[in-house]
């Protein structure tokens, strides 16, 4: 057996192992086996093979996973979880959001959060915001139409 048919194998072998976890990792040291088996095929020394194999994947894992990780991430019907999913959310004020002096909460699904307003204006106790931003335990809020 030659060293590219063993290149090949393990080029195989990272290509099944991607077929079965998530990241697109092992696809890309298949493609750095892919490039080191063309190199030992056409008679370069083993040095030369590992630089092709180790330029190969190097290139994969910042130009093609990059990609492949985007285009993977753009289903736009992806259920939002945790504290995204209360981004456009409708709340309650419990206490008055007062810009001038940094109050104001709001309740969301039982929990009471810490709340500013987005145009830094005031907003009465009992009115429906809605959440457009949330940054650490600070809620960014609107006014409603419903109010």
């Amino acid at each position: 057996m030659e060293i590219w048919h063993l290149w090949i194998i393990g080029a195989l072998i990272m290509f099944i192992i991607e077929i079965f976890t998530v990241g697109f990792a092992a696809i890309c040291l298949s493609f750095g086996a892919i490039a080191a088996a063309i190199s030992a095929a056409v008679g370069c020394s083993f040095k030369i093979q590992l630089l092709w194999f180790s330029i190969f994947t190097l290139l994969s894992f910042v130009v093609i996973r990059p990609f492949v990780m985007k285009l993977f991430k753009q289903n736009k019907n992806e259920r939002k979880s945790g504290i995204d999913a209360l981004i456009g959310r409708t709340a309650i004020v419990t206490e008055a959001i007062d810009p001038e002096n940094n109050k104001g909460r709001i309740a969301v699904d039982g929990d009471n959060w810490k709340a500013v307003s987005e145009d830094n204006s005031y907003i009465n106790k009992d009115s429906h915001v809605i959440i457009t931003k949330i940054d650490s335990i600070i809620v960014t809020v609107k006014k409603s139409s419903n109010n």
